[in-house]
C-alpha cells in the first residue's frame, strides 16, 4: 500500500491595490521553489491591519487580480472568498475555509518580510501556526532573521532552532524564508503615478493596465477636489475642531515640494496624534467623499502623513515635531494664517 502524498497549497492573501509585478514575481517565484500543486491568490476585502485609501472597490480589485491570471503559466486560480464575505479579513477565518474545502491539504500561507516583522499582531497567529506553514517572501535590500531574538517577539518562543532558510517550529510546522529576485516595487509609488498622469512604462501586467484605464481607477483628487486651497482651510479647521496644537498651513506652489498645499498640527500624544488623523480621514471622506491617497505613521502616532495629492497633512506628537520642525521648509512658501473659527459649523 502506498502512502498518498498530500497536496502542497499556497496560499498568497493581500489587497492588490493595484497588482503589480512584485506580486507576480513572489508568487511564481514561491510556486516554482516549493514545488507547489496549486496556488491561491485571495484579495482581501478590508485589511484589519491596513488604512482605508482611495482607490478601487473589492470587487473592482478583484476583477484586476483575475484578469492578470487569465494566462498564468502555474496553477493557480483567483478566490473570492474575502470579498465575499465583506468587511474586514482575518487571515485564520480564511485558512479555515481552505481546511474545510481541502481536507489533509498542506497549506503554505505566504508573506512579505514587512508582514511577518509585524506577524505577532495578526488574528489568532499562535492559531493561524499550527494550521499553515509560514512561506516569508523577502523584499528587495532586506535581510532574513540571523537570530532567534531578531524574530517578532510573539513567535521567539516558538522557533525551535535557528539554521538555514527553514525553521521548525514547536506546533510542528515550518517558518519557511524564500529570497525574491530584487524587484522594488511599491503599491502606494504606482498609485501617486497614476493619480499624477504618469501612466507609461509602470511595473504593472498589460491586463491590470488595460483595467485601469477602462474604468478609469486612479485619478486624480483634483477631479473630486476644484480647490485645494479651500480644501486645505477646511482640513485645517477640522483639526481645530479636535483641539490639535500649533495648526500651520502652506502654500508653497512657489516651492519644489510634492505638493502644492501642506499642514503641520501637533497632538499631545502619540494616541492623541493618532486620533487627529482619523478624524480629518473620517471628516474629509463624508464632506467630499474621498480617502486619502496613503497613510502613513498612523499605527504608531509619532508623525502621520495623509497623502491627498495636492495637499499633505503632517501631524506629529508634539515633541517629535519640535525635533524635526518641518514647518521651517515651508516658511519661503506663503502662510496661509489658518485660526480657529469663531463658528465651527462650515
Amino acid at each position: 500500500m502506498t502512502n498518498k502524498v498530500l497536496q502542497r497549497i499556497g496560499l498568497f492573501g493581500g489587497t492588490f491595490n493595484p497588482l503589480h509585478n512584485g506580486h507576480v514575481n513572489s508568487i511564481e517565484t514561491v510556486y516554482e521553489k516549493l514545488n507547489l500543486d496549486h496556488l491561491y491568490v485571495i484579495p482581501a476585502s478590508q485589511s484589519p491591519l491596513g488604512d482605508k485609501v482611495e482607490g478601487p472597490s473589492p470587487l473592482q480589485r478583484f476583477e484586476m487580480v483575475k484578469v492578470a491570471f487569465e494566462n498564468s503559466p502555474i496553477n493557480l486560480r483567483v478566490e473570492g472568498i474575502e470579498i465575499e464575505r465583506g468587511g474586514i479579513s482575518y487571515t485564520i477565518d480564511t485558512v479555515k475555509y481552505f481546511k474545510e474545502k481541502l481536507p489533509g491539504a498542506e497549506l503554505y500561507l505566504i508573506v512579505g518580510l514587512d508582514q511577518f516583522e509585524h506577524f505577532d499582531q495578526w488574528f489568532q497567529y499562535e492559531e493561524l501556526l499550527e494550521e499553515v506553514n509560514l512561506v516569508v517572501a523577502s523584499r528587495p535590500g532586506a535581510e532574513f532573521p540571523q537570530e532567534i531574538s531578531e524574530y517578532p517577539k510573539g513567535l521567539q518562543g516558538l522557533v525551535m532552532s535557528q539554521e538555514g532558510l527553514e525553521v521548525p517550529l514547536a506546533t510542528d510546522r515550518r517558518i519557511i524564508f524564500v529570497q525574491l529576485e530584487d524587484l522594488d516595487v511599491s503599491a502606494t509609488e504606482i498609485r501617486k503615478s497614476l493619480r499624477s498622469g504618469a501612466r507609461q512604462d509602470l511595473p504593472i501586467p498589460e491586463p491590470v493596465q488595460q483595467y485601469i484605464e477602462s474604468n478609469h481607477l486612479y485619478e486624480p483628487l483634483s477631479k473630486k477636489i476644484d480647490d485645494f486651497e479651500r480644501f486645505t482651510k477646511v482640513c485645517a479647521e477640522i483639526l481645530f475642531e479636535k483641539n490639535a496644537r500649533g495648526v500651520l498651513a502652506f502654500d508653497v506652489r512657489n516651492l519644489v515640494q510634492p505638493s502644492e498645499f501642506t499642514i503641520v498640527a501637533s497632538g499631545a500624544s502619540t494616541r492623541n496624534t493618532s486620533a487627529l488623523a482619523e478624524h480629518v480621514v473620517r471628516q474629509v471622506k463624508t464632506r467630499y467623499g474621498i480617502f486619502p491617497q496613503s497613510i502613513e505613521g498612523l499605527k504608531e502616532g509619532r508623525w502621520v502623513v495623509l497623502d491627498y495629492g495636492s495637499l499633505i497633512v503632517h501631524l506629529f506628537y508634539d515633541y517629535v515635531r519640535q525635533e524635526y520642525r518641518l514647518e521651517d521648509l515651508w516658511r519661503e512658501g506663503r502662510d496661509m494664517k489658518v485660526s480657529q473659527p469663531e463658528n465651527r459649523v462650515l
